[in-house]
């Protein structure tokens, strides 16, 4: 075999040991701006994505002879990833105010118009932000996700 047959054979084998090495720095760089993306993406469209909420979860009936009044959203908001699927999920901070429905077994009792503290929860599917209308009460974002931890890891913007 020639010199420059052995220098080329060199150059193909150091190339593909260096792509192979580097491969992984390439995707985490690629998954990082992604969620970059996504959550610059949210927060651009966080008061449509509050209003889908408040209709969904007014519409879902739960809890039980309640009806959703108002939402009171706040500032905080905490995000994580699924850590089976990788899915990108927010949690952000509400405060909801019920009302008792008219013949309910929920008329008579007292603690029904108290405020709500709870974590409404958006998940990053397919390019696009979108809710269930589900939230997690009696708990702030930070809070949801570290009762989730064996479920999401807290994610934070670079």
């Amino acid at each position: 075999m020639s010199t420059l047959t052995l220098v080329l054979i060199a150059v193909v084998v150091l190339s593909l040991v260096g792509f192979v090495l580097a491969a992984p720095l390439l995707v985490r760089h690629w998954q990082r701006g992604q969620q970059n993306m996504a959550l610059d993406l949210f927060r651009m469209q966080r008061e449509q994505l509050e209003a889908k909420f408040f209709d969904l979860a007014r519409g879902r009936g739960i809890p039980r002879d309640l009806r959703w009044v108002e939402c009171d959203w706040l500032d905080e908001v905490t995000f994580g990833r699924a850590i089976d699927d990788g899915m990108l999920t927010a949690f952000a901070g509400v405060n909801i105010r019920f009302e008792a429905i008219e013949g309910g077994d929920m008329e008579e009792v007292e603690s029904v118009g108290l405020i709500r503290d709870a974590a409404a929860i958006f998940h990053f599917h397919n390019g696009r932000w979108g809710t269930g209308g589900r939230a997690m009460f009696n708990m702030d974002p930070h809070a949801a996700i570290e009762r989730l931890a064996g479920q999401y890891e807290p994610v934070t913007a670079d």
